[in-house]
């Protein structure tokens, strides 16, 4: 069974800086694809960036281009968060796609196995 654990949430000033990790485990054969989604009280949970299997292809949602960078190694995930934002602030969930090496930034059923989620919040 694929367990899914996220860690790093911190609160953090205007223009700092946080990793979030994601570790998988009881991977038994490729590595999924993996995404991390990012929730505020009142508003839809959102995708913010993903990456292949094979770390080769990512994605990234407009609002956090050139500031967040998501990078894997094997079964660890990590989110880069950079000149956070209060808007960056939220809970933050890291997703597998056990059935599928690429990603998507749509939250759907393919995302089948889901952390607990890590805070984030942003403020001065």
């Amino acid at each position: 069974q694929l367990h899914v654990v996220e860690s790093g949430g911190d609160l953090v000033q205007p223009g700092g800086s946080l990793r979030l990790s994601c570790v998988l485990s009881g991977v038994t054969s490729d590595y999924p694809g993996v995404g991390w989604f990012r929730q505020v009280p009142g508003k839809e949970r959102e995708g913010v960036s993903c990456i292949s299997s094979s770390g080769a292809a990512t994605l990234y949602v407009d609002s956090v281009k050139g500031r967040f960078t998501i990078a894997r190694s094997k079964n660890m995930v990590y989110l880069q968060l950079n000149n956070l934002k209060p808007e960056d602030s939220g809970v933050y969930y890291c997703a597998a796609r056990s059935r599928y090496k690429l990603c998507v930034l749509k939250e759907g059923p393919s995302y089948d196995h889901w952390g607990q989620g890590t805070q984030v919040t942003v403020s001065s």
